[in-house]
């Protein structure tokens, strides 16, 4: 939804906990005047939002001179106004400006935003020119900021040229920054997406030791060796069984997901190739076909899961599950609509929220279905279970029997040598550059969840 502001409306002052990307600087409205500001209403957990992000990047390059780009980061869960969280979220997504901390939604308020996220421009004298909600707006900005400052460099209100006010964070000296998935390969290794770094990490059995990093180290979508290839913000990753990477001439599938690509590499040079995406995101269109035409959305995981006879993607952008096929080199959708919700059954009729972490158990794909805060299974019938959860806005840390269980938005799940599920949760700092909270259970039967202290988060086994 797109509006432009009929009469003069005065743009509220910026209110919050604290500036983060300023270098400690607390910042006022006055102080962009003479400037064309930008706002971001987001939230760390929303993928919509992280769309967002980087379409405002050529934005902000375009119109450097004269646009200072603020996200007012405004949560919707509990763990989102945790200042060290927002601090890694903003690392971690590498938020190339300023973000006020909006924990009680105070400039949410005062602005009437109802939706995450929201775009608003304030023109140079202060007032809102233009509100936009949810992604996919980037051209629609670029005219009006064009016209914005057309009309304001006429009038001598443009004021203000040059370098904004943000101010990079420190860098840190760490091999990994906010790894999301690892991979056992075939020679025992362990393969790592290590997402702030943008490349793949191999590591020895010690879990410790580096061998070598797949990728030049930089946002980008280059194909080739390990020290040409580029991703962005790899997230999942998994190794496909030998006689089908003999066959098609890769090990692993990893999920580039800020490119919207799935890649495939080979371990034996460290070569890196497109297997799957255009590179652009899907809006609209076909969702099946040959792979590499077919539009993929923020792709978080993939499985392989020898029932589904392919490597299952958890498509986080539309809510949906696709399935590629290596060896014939299609793509098509496994599960879901892309209607955002909860909602079990056929898997063609399901609804889901955000999947973000796979894990295949036999007969079983357990599925951690981030925004409903829901852990879910599809079966080879076509049978989507969820065993955790109830909607959008039913979340929490609560131990219990399943049925009044909660979690808080669930990124990742793994199945256990001894046949339990692990899931990680964002309810207590899974930003950290640590193990995060793991809820653990049985796997049959499912019936109670109670919770136990592990590292930095919390271990939960199902049942007792």
């Amino acid at each position: 939804m797109t509006s432009v502001a009929r009469t003069r409306v005065r743009a509220p002052e910026l209110v919050g906990r604290a500036w983060l990307n300023t270098g400690g600087r607390t910042y006022s409205l006055r102080d962009f005047r003479g400037k064309v500001l930008l706002l971001d209403f987001w939230t760390f957990c929303c993928i919509n939002c992280l769309h967002v992000l980087d379409e405002l990047r050529p934005l902000a390059a375009e119109f450097a001179d004269v646009l200072v780009t603020v996200g007012v980061h405004s949560p919707k869960f509990e763990h989102e106004a945790d200042p060290v969280a927002i601090a890694d979220a903003v690392e971690r997504y590498d938020v190339d400006h300023p973000v006020l901390d909006d924990p009680s939604l105070t400039t949410w308020q005062a602005y009437a935003v109802r939706a995450w996220p929201t775009l608003v421009v304030v023109d140079p004298e202060g007032y809102v020119v233009h509100v936009a909600a949810g992604e996919g707006h980037a051209e629609a900005l670029r005219r009006v900021i064009a016209d914005v400052v057309a009309e304001h460099d006429g009038r001598g209100t443009l004021l203000h040229r040059g370098d904004g006010p943000y101010v990079p964070p420190p860098p840190r000296d760490t091999a990994l920054r906010f790894p999301s998935k690892a991979a056992v390969t075939p020679a025992g290794t362990l393969l790592v997406a290590n997402t702030a770094r943008h490349t793949l990490v191999e590591l020895a059995a010690d879990g410790e030791t580096v061998l070598r990093t797949i990728g030049a180290g930089s946002r980008g979508n280059t194909e080739g060796g390990p020290t040409e290839a580029r991703f962005a913000e790899p997230a999942g990753l998994t190794v496909l069984p030998a006689p089908v990477a003999d066959q098609v001439g890769y090990d692993v599938v990893v999920a580039d997901t800020v490119n919207h690509l799935l890649r495939g590499v080979s371990l034996a040079d460290g070569h890196v190739r497109t297997i799957a995406g255009t590179g652009h995101q899907w809006r609209d269109g076909p969702s099946d076909g040959p792979a590499t035409d077919v539009d993929l959305s923020s792709p978080w995981d993939a499985a392989w899961w020898p029932p589904a006879g392919g490597v299952v993607v958890a498509m986080a952008g539309n809510h949906t599950l696709s399935l590629f096929d290596p060896v014939n080199g299609t793509v098509r959708r496994f599960a879901g609509t892309t209607v955002e919700g909860l909602h079990d059954g056929p898997a063609d009729e399901s609804f889901f929220a955000q999947p973000s972490g796979l894990a295949a158990d036999g007969d079983r794909l357990w599925l951690a279905d981030a925004e409903t805060s829901a852990l879910r299974c599809l079966t080879p019938s076509g049978t989507v279970t969820t065993v955790i959860g109830e909607g959008l806005f039913d979340f929490g840390h609560r131990d219990g029997p399943a049925k009044q269980a909660l979690l808080q938005h669930p990124l990742g799940v793994a199945v256990l040598p001894d046949g339990s599920i692990a899931t990680t949760m964002r309810d207590r700092g899974s930003y950290e550059p640590v193990p995060a909270p793991i809820l653990r259970m049985e796997s049959q039967p499912a019936s109670a969840l109670s919770t136990a202290v592990a590292m930095r988060g919390s271990l939960c086994r199902w049942p007792e």
